[in-house]
């Protein structure tokens, strides 16, 4: 499909959404709706035009952030509402246009492309519904398409069809400059319907044909709920793909993956964990109810009940239950449990006790936590940071660090235990 053009409609309120957000920028495993549809438009199309009206601003520049080489357009929506007005006068590049929505964030590449193997002046996606109710509805004739009622507008005979209109069209280009300037908004919504090109057309002699398409694929989003619904069914896909490539998954309904996430090798991921944006998890276990967030994870294990916030790297590394790590390299560390390791390098061969902090905010700014090799940390310990702990260092305890401790030295600091004997008789008699 390199030869043809693409209009993405996104100029909709989504008045179900019952949000101030913009529909095509409410999210689904990570990203805007939107985005899905650009990124495969863009496997298809050098020539990729997106409609905007309701908050355009923020729209473009929100998929300005993923994208470039896009063109954005703002729909004239007080003259040509509707999904007709949306395409008018816009200059495409190729003799055929493919039409997509913006809130079809299950739509792929592969899908689109059965567009184009069809020999048709229009082809159009339909979709057969036991509840067709709240659709346009397709009249058929054997191969041909018939003509196309919306529901408001269809008779009681009509809206029993069970046939109904998926919103996807390839459009010859001719045949839309034809016929866009003789639309009519004469309707109940008083909208100009890209759904009455295909009539024209069809009243002129020219072919169109159904593309049969399954009711997951191409599933709009209108409201929370079909976020969600969408949302799940593209959750069991990156599953899916991860687990035919080799990955063990515990459970994968409970397991979160944002779409733009990376698992190689033998990798296990138990139930419960979330693995957001940028994070990339190679040969290694993520143990229960961890969250892993960009971050690049190798060779290692983490959890469970753990948390690696963005910017970390972990290497031969050990991270048991309620550790956190934030911005830290780790190479051949071990930490167990209850600790919080942010803005540090720690190399191989390092111990972290219990109750360890990297003390890196002094309110103002942050600093940064450097351990060398085959240090032993003990529980309860503070690192204030900037400090440097050269290799070989055992550092006792309960032991407040605040200064640079040199290579092979013990570091220790603690006040002197004093005990008051018959104490407690005493105390609990009074």
């Amino acid at each position: 499909m390199a030869n043809n053009s693409v209009i993405i409609l996104a100029a909709g309120k989504g008045t179900r959404m019952k949000s101030s957000r913009p529909k095509v920028l409410h999210e689904i495993s990570g990203f805007p709706m939107l985005y899905y549809t650009i990124k495969d438009a863009q496997k298809l199309s050098d020539d990729i035009t997106v409609v905007l009206f309701h908050q355009s601003k923020l729209v473009q520049e929100t998929m300005e952030k993923y994208f470039e080489g896009i063109n954005y357009v703002i729909q004239d929506h007080q003259n040509y509402p509707g999904t007709g007005g949306a395409v008018m006068n816009i200059d495409v590049k190729h003799e055929k246009v493919l039409v997509l929505n913006g809130d079809m964030p299950l739509i792929e590449a592969d899908e689109l492309e059965k567009f184009s193997q069809i020999d048709a002046d229009i082809v159009m996606s339909v979709i057969k519904m036991d509840d067709s109710s709240g659709y346009g509805r397709v009249v058929i004739d054997g191969d041909e398409v018939v003509k196309i009622v919306e529901e408001k507008d269809a008779t009681d005979d009509e809206k029993a069809i069970k046939t109904v209109n998926a919103g996807i069209y390839l459009f010859k280009r001719d045949i839309l400059e034809r016929y866009l300037p003789k639309l009519s908004n004469d309707n109940a919504q008083e909208e100009y319907y890209l759904t009455d090109v295909v009539e024209l057309a069809k009243n002129d002699g020219y072919k169109v044909a159904p593309l049969y398409v399954k009711e997951e694929n191409f599933k709009g989003v209108n409201s929370k709920y079909d976020l969600s619904c969408a949302e799940e069914i593209m959750q069991r896909r990156i599953k899916k793909n991860f687990m035919l490539s080799g990955v063990t998954m515990h459970l994968p309904d409970t397991i979160y993956i944002h779409s733009d996430v990376e698992i190689e090798g033998e990798s296990v991921i138990e139930h419960g964990v979330t693995l957001l944006h940028g994070s990339k998890i190679i040969n290694s276990h993520i143990k229960a109810n961890s969250v892993i967030e960009d971050s690049k994870i190798v060779d290692s294990s983490v959890g469970p009940i753990a948390r690696i916030r963005p910017k970390s790297e972990l290497y031969d590394t050990h991270i048991g239950n309620f550790v956190e790590v934030k911005k830290s390299i780790l190479k051949g560390v071990k930490a167990g449990h209850l600790s919080y390791l942010g803005d540090c390098e720690i190399d191989e061969g390092s111990n972290i006790g219990a109750g360890t902090i990297t003390c890196n905010y002094d309110g103002k700014n942050k600093y940064k936590t450097i351990i060398g090799k085959n240090v032993f940390v003990g529980s309860d310990t503070q690192l204030v940071a900037p400090v440097v702990i050269e290799d070989d260092v055992l550092i006792a305890a309960g032991t407040t660090v605040n200064k640079d401790v040199k290579k092979g030295s013990l570091a220790i600091s603690r006040t002197n235990l004093k005990t008051v004997e018959g104490f407690f008789d005493k105390f609990f008699k009074e």
